[in-house]
């Protein structure tokens, strides 16, 4: 079990984006996150309390998060000097890299020495079986991308809230680190062997009674070249009954394919619609989520109105106005 409250590390991210697993831990795990640690060139900013090592003890902090998603997962070793700081501060680490802290010798002893946890959330801890694409009882919604980093997983965890509170039966299926950091439990999708991959989604979501609903977390695109294997392995392993649309409009180019463009919304439906009904052809798309966090509230609601009247479906921000229609949608199924 990691340790709370947390301190949130955010290294020297470029972006924003680049903090992408701090944002969501800051964003539905508020009660966990007591501040932010960040390093000199650091572009992203949660809002929460500046805090050096000894600060954070003080007021609390167990557990230093790796809050950077950065490209490859890798440990700088500008990084690494203060994880080491961390450790003889008495702070367990959670990660979710690539590049595995138990694979670090110098962190390894560090965390030995001051008696500390290295966690890494990013290994699989389950021999997962080849898929099968039997058909399981209960129902399930996948969110799909346009993009990687679009807003997938806040889709699913805001619809995942929206039907607990209405007292239905619902449960968020994290498949990467980020969700994994804010739930405790899931898969860490692309760290399966790529053999067993769909079958790690069918054990994530097995089967279960009729009206309950697994909001599943998407990974990256259909469309992204560099990440498009993990998506296939939701669609087909998911069997999803609902697919939620995806998309991020102020973005001028696939997130880290400057060469590459997004597809519409248009093609990513056809497309992923096709894919999906190999598994389960009763597949339905029944909204869109859009993240408008780039534009302006009266931007936003005119695109989303536009999209409305295009599609035939509903489309909203789920983190900026709720995401109540998005769930009416899967209550009409």
């Amino acid at each position: 079990m990691i340790k709370t409250p947390y301190l949130l590390f955010l290294g020297d991210a470029p972006d924003a984006l680049a903090a992408k697993v701090a944002q969501g831990i800051k964003d539905w795990r508020p009660d966990a996150s007591i501040g932010q640690f960040r390093m000199a060139g650091c572009n992203a900013d949660m809002g929460l309390p500046e805090m050096t090592l000894a600060a954070a003890k003080e007021a609390g902090a167990k557990t230093l998060v790796i809050g950077v998603a950065n490209r490859g997962g890798v440990i700088s070793d500008a990084w690494k000097e203060v994880l080491i700081q961390a450790l003889d501060a008495g702070f367990d680490i959670a990660s979710g890299l690539h590049n595995l802290l138990r694979d670090e010798p110098d962190l390894v002893d560090a965390a030995t020495q001051n008696n500390c946890q290295l966690h890494d959330v990013r290994v699989p801890t389950v021999d997962y079986p080849i898929a099968n694409g039997k058909k399981r009882t209960g129902k399930r919604c996948l969110a799909v991308g346009t993009d990687c980093s679009v807003g997938k997983m806040y889709t699913a965890l805001a619809m995942d809230k929206e039907m607990k509170r209405r007292g239905l039966k619902s449960t968020f299926r994290a498949t990467g680190q980020t969700g994994i950091l804010i739930t405790g439990d899931g898969v860490p999708l692309d760290a399966v062997i790529a053999d067993f991959m769909a079958g790690s989604v069918e054990y994530l979501t097995p089967d279960n009674d009729q009206d309950h609903w697994d909001m599943i977390e998407g990974q990256g695109s259909l469309y992204h070249v560099s990440y498009s294997g993990v998506t296939m392995a939701l669609v087909h392993g998911g069997q999803p009954d609902a697919l939620i649309l995806c998309h991020e409009p102020t973005r001028k180019h696939m997130r880290g394919l400057p060469e590459y463009q997004q597809p519409s919304l248009f093609e990513l439906k056809d497309v992923a619609l096709v894919l999906a009904s190999v598994a389960n052809p009763n597949c339905k798309v029944v909204g869109i989520s859009v993240n408008t966090q780039h534009m302006s509230e009266n931007e936003a609601i005119k695109y989303l109105e536009s999209l409305e009247s295009e599609f035939g479906m509903p489309a909203v921000d789920p983190f900026r106005h709720g995401s109540g229609r998005l769930c009416d949608a899967l209550q009409n199924l």
